[in-house]
């Protein structure tokens, strides 16, 4: 059976603006948006938190076993917002979105949210290598994974109103 509307992931380094396009985005495609991130802390999908970065350690397994079972891939109409797209079965992804952000922008949002350490230089490395597009492409078919500049309000409504 095919779906009805497609699946989206947003996907980027974090703080170049994933929530805002994927809440937007839905607002306006009358879409579900999932946060992984949330379903991870609420649901306890994870193993505690690395000691060094704060990040949580997810457990992919229980993760993807409830997405599954929330009729993401048989429905559509999900937009899923988290900081890597290459875990989730291509079977069920049908555009995938990379946000990138300019290094210095990206650099002033994330002390703003009070990274610093290991966990700016990771995020700031990844994002000026391209790990997270790098990711997608490898993972998904080179038609569905979408670029997208995120280093203004502008470029969030633009990307929004995207008819391509």
């Amino acid at each position: 059976m095919a779906r009805k509307n497609p699946n989206i992931v947003i996907t980027g380094t974090p703080g170049v603006g994933k929530t805002t396009h994927a809440e937007e985005l839905a607002r306006n495609l009358g879409f579900r948006h999932v946060s992984v991130n949330q379903i991870v802390k609420d649901e306890g999908f994870h193993e505690g938190k690395d000691a060094e970065t704060g990040a949580w350690v997810v457990d992919e397994d229980k993760l993807l076993d409830h997405l599954e079972s929330t009729s993401l891939s048989a429905t559509g109409g999900v937009i899923l917002d988290w900081h890597a797209c290459d875990l989730f079965p291509e079977r069920w992804i049908d555009l995938v979105l990379v946000l990138r952000c300019d290094s210095t922008t990206l650099y002033d949002r994330l002390t703003a949210r009070g990274y610093k350490g290991k966990k700016l230089d990771e995020n700031m490395d990844s994002e000026i290598m391209q790990v997270l597009l790098d990711e997608a492409r490898e993972s998904y078919r080179e038609e569905i994974v979408v670029e997208l500049r995120s280093d203004s309000v502008e470029d969030v409504e633009g990307n929004v109103e995207r008819e391509d």
